[in-house]
């Protein structure tokens, strides 16, 4: 038999862009725009965006198949998004979380607030290795703000 565990952690990232709220929110919103910066290869990418809309992102990672499935559960244009996760290997849950992203106008730009809540299972995945994980694909969020005028 397996061993067992759970471990929870929350963390907390925070990114100020120099771009509007409403920008902000549609590099989250729209499948194309989002797929640049958060999904490795957008044919394994899917974004249905609204509440009970469902998020897909498969890949492969050291040898294993990974599956990243997000629920919708409330959006609030420009303001807020909430949704829970599962991240899969092949079948396998290996985490669970719930996560907040907030959007604030700060001068010109957006101060982009993000809370994770997860639960860690069987040692399948550290909180560490998502926070830095969540942290990367932050930063190429605004590198496509940057970038982009769409």
């Amino acid at each position: 038999m397996p061993d067992r565990s759970v471990t929870h952690a929350t963390f907390t990232l925070e990114r100020t862009f120099q771009a509007p709220p409403d920008r902000v929110f549609r590099a989250w919103s729209d499948p194309e725009v989002k797929g640049r910066w958060f999904a490795g290869s957008p044919q394994d990418y899917e974004l249905d965006f609204r509440p009970g809309g469902i998020e897909r992102n498969r890949a492969s990672h050291d040898g294993k198949d990974i599956t990243w499935e997000s629920l919708y559960r409330e959006i609030v244009t420009d303001e807020r998004i909430v949704y829970t996760s599962v991240l899969l290997e092949r079948k396998t849950v290996a985490t669970v979380s719930l996560t907040t992203v907030e959007f604030a106008q700060k001068g010109g730009g957006t101060h982009l607030v993000l809370v994770e809540a997860g639960a860690y299972l069987d040692g399948r995945e550290q909180p560490a290795w998502r926070e830095q994980g969540t942290s990367d694909w932050l930063n190429r969020l605004g590198e496509e703000l940057s970038r982009s005028t769409w």
